[in-house]
């Protein structure tokens, strides 16, 4: 339930807030969002309303950019080596995707080689032994928080 126009959410370990505008740039892309903020949510829930969901946020004026790796299975299936064919037939191209996230300035300050940390939602990461750096920090996923493989198998049992 992603923040909208008339839309509430949480903002993680903070208060609500609605969103009561969207401002789009020149191209038709969203550049800002004009909120307001209820002060009496600070730790409890409104009464009389539902809010739908919880944005994870970190400050504008502080978040750093950080490079994210996110890992997944090298092969798209679980015995790539039983059937026909070679295993390089059955190579994952998603079992690597880089990103940029927005990160805490502690965090990555703290980015010291094979530190580790959990990205709520997603997943726990290590800093790279040799890619990270106070000014650059690189995060690669080292276990995800939902198992893809249980869920095919649920869905073919």
């Amino acid at each position: 339930f992603p923040l909208r126009p008339g839309g509430e959410v949480r903002l993680r370990h903070a208060f609500i807030i609605r969103c009561d505008e969207v401002v789009k740039d020149a191209d038709g892309k969203v550049s800002e969002l004009r909120c307001s903020v209820d002060l009496d949510t600070l730790g409890r829930n409104p009464e009389g309303r539902k809010v739908k969901g919880v944005i994870h946020w970190v400050s504008v004026a502080h978040a750093r950019p950080a490079v994210v790796r996110l890992y997944d299975r090298l092969f798209t299936v679980a015995e790539p080596d039983a059937g026909p064919g070679e295993f390089t037939d059955f190579l994952n191209p998603e079992s690597l995707r880089a990103t940029t996230a927005w990160v805490e300035p502690a965090l990555a300050e703290a980015a010291h080689p094979e530190t580790g940390v959990q990205f709520e939602r997603i997943g726990y990461f290590t800093a790279d032994r040799w890619d990270s750096s106070p000014a650059t920090p690189v995060f690669n996923r080292t276990v995800t928080l939902r198992d893809s493989w249980a869920k095919q198998e649920k869905k073919q049992g």
